[in-house]
């Protein structure tokens, strides 16, 4: 209800008069504020009902000829949020992923929703195997979410993909998809640590200890490719119930060959950098 207060200019002729109509205007202009506050609340953990999500399966299937038991196929599963705006907002971000992940050419598709993103990959290949039909090794793309990790503050989507579009192997990899779980926007580093510097410093001390790497020399010296010869934090960070897990792709800091690089920091050890966890 909307209050409207009327400048009057009266003269009193007593103390308590003039006392009493001072504490009615403040208390007018109080019960003002609060109605205006209540209009505009802020999204608070209070205000957002606590997040569920559903798994959702997706696939297609080339209808060009299998060569054996290998068949073009796209398989889906992604863990879909229920409610309203901060679940759009994290459910379009997983979407936006793997679009990002299942295409093949110099950019992804256009698409808009996930069947529209499997028969765009299915036809692609379609496309090049009319071309070259003794050439056409049928291609394959998995994209595997879960919730990994849930508080009253953080929600992290742990994304496995696979993707297969000829030659001698595929790729394989993880990404951390990690949200505000009252408002739903993504997360950055700046939003995890309160001095970035600081834990990039530390996480660099003991991955060189994990991987042997000697203070006095170069973070590549032992045959990893960190560019400019510059220790930096990796792509994704998992949180996980014992710590934070930083995690390196295969290829992203080292060779194919070598694997994926981790390293499990203990949140007892770093809790003076964290801001969430």
């Amino acid at each position: 209800m909307g209050i409207v207060v009327f400048c009057i200019t009266i003269t009193l002729t007593t103390m308590k008069q003039l006392l009493t109509l001072g504490l009615a205007c403040l208390l007018l202009t109080a019960c003002k504020k609060d109605t205006e506050k209540t209009e505009d609340t802020e999204i608070t953990a209070e205000t957002t009902p606590a997040l569920t999500f559903e798994n959702k399966e997706y696939s297609q299937k080339s209808n060009l000829p299998c060569r054996g038991e290998n068949c073009t196929t796209v398989n889906i599963s992604v863990p879909v949020a229920t409610e309203g705006v901060v679940g759009d907002s994290i459910n379009r971000k997983v979407f936006n992923v793997t679009r990002s992940i299942v295409y093949f050419g110099e950019q992804p598709s256009n698409s808009t929703n996930y069947e529209e993103l499997m028969a765009s990959f299915i036809k692609s290949y379609e496309e090049l195997a009319k071309k070259f039909p003794s050439d056409a090794i049928p291609w394959e793309a998995k994209i595997k979410a879960t919730v990994d990790y849930k508080t009253d503050s953080i929600i992290g989507i742990k994304l496995n993909n696979y993707v297969y579009t000829g030659g001698a192997h595929g790729y394989e990899g993880n990404r951390s998809l990690l949200f505000n779980a009252v408002t739903g926007r993504s997360l950055a580093y700046s939003d995890i640590f309160k001095d970035e510097k600081a834990f990039t410093a530390y996480a660099e001390k003991k991955f060189r200890e994990k991987f042997k790497i000697p203070a006095n020399k170069s973070i590549n010296a032992t045959g990893l490719f960190f560019e400019n010869d510059k220790f930096v934090l990796p792509l994704n960070i998992f949180f996980k119930e014992d710590g934070l897990l930083l995690y390196y792709n295969s290829v992203e800091v080292g060779s194919f060959a070598d694997g994926p690089k981790e390293l499990l920091l203990p949140y007892a050890d770093i809790d003076q950098y964290m801001r969430l966890k």
